[in-house]
């Protein structure tokens, strides 16, 4: 038998001292606040007392969606199956324009802001002394100087220098993956590594697990990707266009073709004609992540 239930106590009503806004005029702003914030934020969990189990957690907050569920295609006629997307970078080939990192900041609203970016260049200056340095003045979005820009490289007489490319390395045995707490990092059919902004409550534990340095958190900027600022961000090889049939914009805008990306599943693709004939490599496999960007020329010497 159930114990009979106590009637609570009336709440007493009280006047807030002067000066004082009520509580029931400032309700409605809290609750604006914490809807903002990705819908999110725990103190709006008072509402659900009403609903039960994750259908209802997921209704009000689809963070608590079924993690088996993936986002719809981002093109409803793009069919995933059987794709080898794969990308080859030469090192040797790059010029070091910077107009991959214009067209990319461009075509997914990347804030103009250098220290954030999807694709970036670096410069590889080893000196005559046999000292590497590494520069990336703005990310090399305006090019480079004459001379290196690292500390400690200034006066140093240059003995070989390259160019090198970076982007999200795609891994096959991501940790990005592995670490995010609420799946908001998840690998689509065709192995591409997305970020849904639905989910993402922007922790970090992404940027610091990727080996590679390929993650930021999007800053509150005029622009950012998919308009959610405070959310993981990265490279995408921009999912939206090669799954409607077209390149990714770095690909497409690289005056030198520094840049490669294609289904190596076709054997007749020019992708799968580099990746069979020239052997390209992973930067660092001692990570062990298996990247599916690979590199020719110095860049893979120098790894």
């Amino acid at each position: 038998m159930a114990a009979p239930s106590a009637t609570p106590p009336a709440t007493p009503s009280v006047t807030p001292p002067a000066g004082l806004v009520p509580l029931t005029e400032i309700a409605p702003a809290i609750a604006a606040i914490s809807v903002s914030r990705r819908r999110f934020l725990g103190f709006g969990l008072a509402i659900i007392g009403g609903l039960s189990g994750a259908a209802g957690l997921s209704r009000l907050f689809p963070v608590f969606e079924d993690t088996e569920s993936a986002p719809p295609p981002i093109i409803p006629a793009y069919d995933p199956v059987g794709k080898a997307w794969t990308f080859v970078v030469d090192s040797s080939a790059c010029i070091g324009c910077g107009l991959c990192v214009v067209a990319c900041k461009e075509e997914n609203d990347v804030t103009e802001d250098a220290r954030f970016a999807r694709t970036w260049v670096e410069r590889h200056a080893v000196t005559t002394d046999g000292t590497r340095y590494v520069d990336s003045p703005d990310g090399g979005i305006d090019g480079f100087p004459a001379t290196s820009t690292a500390p400690g490289a200034e006066g140093k007489t240059v003995a070989e220098a390259f160019f090198e490319p970076r982007l999200c390395m795609q891994c096959e045995d991501s940790p990005c993956t592995a670490v995010c707490p609420v799946s908001a990092t998840y690998k689509t059919e065709d192995g591409i590594i997305l970020v849904d902004p639905r989910r993402c409550i922007g922790c970090g534990y992404c940027v610091v697990a990727c080996p590679y340095g390929a993650r930021y958190i999007a800053p509150a900027a005029d622009r950012s990707p998919n308009d959610t600022p405070g959310v993981a961000d990265k490279c995408t090889w921009c999912y939206h266009r090669i799954s409607r049939g077209d390149l990714p914009a770095c690909v497409e805008v690289c005056p030198v073709g520094a840049r490669k990306f294609g289904d190596a599943s076709d054997p007749k693709s020019e992708i799968a004609t580099i990746v069979r004939e020239r052997a390209p490599k992973p930067l660092h496999p001692e990570f062990g992540t298996r990247p599916r960007v690979l590199y020719l020329g110095p860049a893979v010497e120098e790894a």
